[in-house]
């Protein structure tokens, strides 16, 4: 995966404070690198995008969060034509019709399954198919 000139640094700063979430995220953008060698990847303010020719996913850590949710989580939304019915995805919303954003709350590394990656690749290809 391509990755900007101070990834590392910026990542380093996007997780300062939460220790535990960066072993997550190393895991996912593990699977990531594997599934797509030729994305990249950039450290934003609030989010971490995976681009091809358009942004198809990201991690972040929730800001706003729901009583249910666990204390300590990462965040990957992801968009789809179709509204996926799965628990795993804790909201669906759907901007504008046809295109749905999806936030599914990853808390182990069992979590970064062959399910969620199927979702990514799903993503990856509708965002690829966009003029």
């Amino acid at each position: 995966m391509n990755t900007p000139e101070h990834y590392w640094q910026d990542l380093l700063f996007f997780f300062d404070g939460k220790p535990w979430a960066l072993p997550l995220y190393e895991a996912l953008f593990a699977r990531m690198d594997q599934a797509f060698p030729e994305a990249s990847v950039k450290v934003q303010k609030s989010q971490i995008s995976f681009y091809g020719r358009r942004l198809f996913a990201a991690a972040s850590l929730p800001l706003r969060r729901k009583k249910t949710w666990p204390a300590e989580c990462l965040m990957v939304t992801l968009g789809l034509p179709e509204k996926l019915d799965s628990p795993r995805v804790a909201v669906a919303t759907e901007p504008y019709p046809g295109r749905w954003t999806h936030h599914i709350l990853v808390t182990a590394e069992e979590e970064i399954d062959g399910e969620l990656l199927a979702w990514l690749r799903q993503a990856y290809a509708f965002a690829e198919s966009k003029r």
